[in-house]
């Protein structure tokens, strides 16, 4: 058995003592400015990161760095309130090892969430955007090195990277709540500046309709291990040269805020009537 996946047991095994060994039923990491949303759980238990063997620990602004676990009517949620980039020197390994966790806890449904830049211009900041896809160009993988094969094949299909059917739930929640959510592609830039005009330019001419720093890594991940995945981003700024003015981290945290209420009862829609697989 590797070194990692003794971490990965080391890292479940803790979590599992604080929470009693109960099942958890979905786990959703929470991006920036969108980390409220685990106040909805009853019951909380909080589990900072840095207490967790071998866990990375959160120093993105906006990311509180750690795990509640709690219920929300029925389901036994986990919520991580704080994910870790590549921004910030973490390797693509690293960036994953939640993930992996998850996975070595018997969670299988993940939902990811997170603050991006729109570069679809029929689009507003505020809208919400159930992923269906995803473009990742920078050359690095959290699946390159050794495959540990207890995890995941070597080399494993992402045709379906983002569960179908839990995309048209997530739509069929958000049209009995009245929100008008949106469709599309995510494109991955590694960060931590803000992309330039003419790379938002570019990421709409290659089909993607948002742009940000996270999420792409965990789902590569999340397909390796053929866990059940929902995506729904937060256009939380108009990408760079679509508006004459500068971009800011402060601006995403704030709109983040704005769509807090719309944000939070459409998570607990379809996290409690998340179907079966």
């Amino acid at each position: 058995m590797s070194e990692r996946i003794d971490q990965l047991k080391e890292s479940a095994a803790y979590i599992q003592s604080c929470i009693e060994n109960k099942k958890i039923d979905v786990a959703i990491v929470l991006g920036s400015g969108l980390g409220e949303f685990a106040e909805e759980l009853t019951n909380p238990i909080f589990i900072p990161y840095k207490t967790i063997p071998h866990f990375p620990v959160s120093t993105a602004p906006g990311h509180k760095g750690q795990l509640v676990i709690g219920k929300l009517e029925d389901k036994m949620v986990m919520c991580m309130q704080g994910r870790f980039h590549f921004y910030e020197g973490w390797s693509m390994q690293q960036v994953v090892y939640p993930i992996e966790v998850m996975h070595m806890m018997g969670i299988n449904n993940l939902f990811l969430t997170n603050a991006a830049g729109c570069v679809n211009t029929d689009w507003n900041p505020g809208n919400l955007m159930v992923i269906t896809d995803h473009i990742k160009l920078m050359p690095e993988s959290p699946m390159t090195g050794h495959n540990e094969d207890t995890l995941g094949d070597r080399f494993f299909d992402m045709s379906k990277t983002y569960t179908p059917k839990l995309a048209s739930h997530a739509l069929s929640c958000g049209k009995e709540l009245g929100i008008n959510l949106k469709q599309g592609v995510y494109m991955l830039f590694a960060g931590p500046q803000f992309e330039t005009p003419a790379e938002v330019r570019f990421a709409r001419l290659a089909g993607a309709d948002a742009v940000g720093m996270s999420t792409v890594p965990e789902a590569i991940a999340a397909s390796h291990m053929k866990m059940n995945l929902l995506g729904i981003s937060c256009m939380t700024n108009m990408g760079a040269g679509i508006l004459d003015q500068p971009l800011n981290h402060e601006e995403v945290l704030e709109m983040g805020q704005r769509v807090k209420g719309e944000f939070t009862s459409l998570v607990k829609k379809i996290i409690t009537t998340w179907p079966e697989a």
